[in-house]
């Protein structure tokens, strides 16, 4: 009975956001993303618990299109080129990782690494007949030459060796838009498989727990944080903007995903 009235609730909830204009949503949607932050805030007092958080659920995410992978022999709605760009950024990262500091973030790092070479390695080898080439036609130089040029030129100035910073910058910036060719893919298929679509999710709700980390030191330190990473106003202010574009280009997937998931459905299609 109580099921039903929460049922109900939701779904009236549901209609009247729906018939709000497209101003009123994001309004609404930045009070709930700072209500958010101001419980995940009095929740978690480590901060970097955050970063923890946000690569624990990516390797979930990917666990989940693993399984799709070996459990239903099909690689249908996964953009491989999606997953060569989160490969080569993950590399670039763990390689500076190692050679400044070797920490939990750089096991997590390698975990994430495995599993998502793991994933190209069926895609290309085991599952390449249900791979189709034609709706992830995303060119992968149109996304990493460009991260590469703001990498040179932007890039942080406390790590000593100028390839390192360049390397660290240029897996900042790719992390941002590696989603791109996998929201094309479905876009071109006009169609959102099942464990994609969760996988899709799952890569929001990281990129959300990452966001929440800055968003909080820069409140708590009224804007003082930018000048303690990456020792520069410019740097650290580009290396955010990028943070906050790839959870704007996650942030309409996932509203669309958890309002068919509230209404009992399965989110089929991308939104228009």
């Amino acid at each position: 009975m109580g099921t039903k009235k929460g049922n109900s609730l939701v779904n009236v909830l549901i209609g009247w956001l729906s018939k709000k204009s497209l101003k009123v949503k994001i309004f609404l949607g930045i009070l709930f993303a700072l209500f958010a932050l101001v419980i995940l805030d009095i929740i978690v007092k480590d901060k970097s618990y955050f970063f923890v958080a946000s690569e624990a659920v990516y390797i979930a995410g990917t666990i989940v299109l693993l399984y799709k992978l070996f459990r239903h022999k099909t690689c249908s709605g996964v953009s491989l080129k999606t997953q060569e760009l989160m490969a080569l950024f993950l590399a670039a990262r763990l390689t500076c990782s190692i050679s400044i500091e070797a920490n939990l973030h750089t096991w997590l790092d390698f975990t994430s690494l495995v599993s998502v070479l793991l994933v190209i390695w069926m895609i290309r080898f085991k599952l390449k007949s249900s791979y189709i080439k034609e709706l992830d036609n995303l060119r992968l130089s149109f996304v990493v030459v460009p991260c590469a040029i703001i990498a040179i030129l932007i890039h942080p100035t406390t790590i000593q060796s100028h390839f390192s910073r360049a390397l660290w910058a240029f897996s900042v910036y790719l992390e941002a838009i590696s989603v791109l060719p996998q929201l094309r893919y479905m876009q071109n298929a006009k169609m959102i498989e099942t464990f994609t679509g969760k996988y899709v999710f799952a890569l929001g709700v990281s990129k959300f727990l990452g966001l929440a980390h800055w968003l909080i030191q820069i409140y708590k330190t009224r804007g003082a944080y930018f000048y303690l990473i990456g020792s520069g106003f410019f740097w650290f202010t580009v290396g955010f903007v990028a943070e906050i574009v790839q959870s704007f280009i996650l942030a309409d997937f996932c509203y669309y995903y958890i309002k068919s998931y509230m209404q009992g459905q399965l989110l089929r299609k991308m939104p228009v």
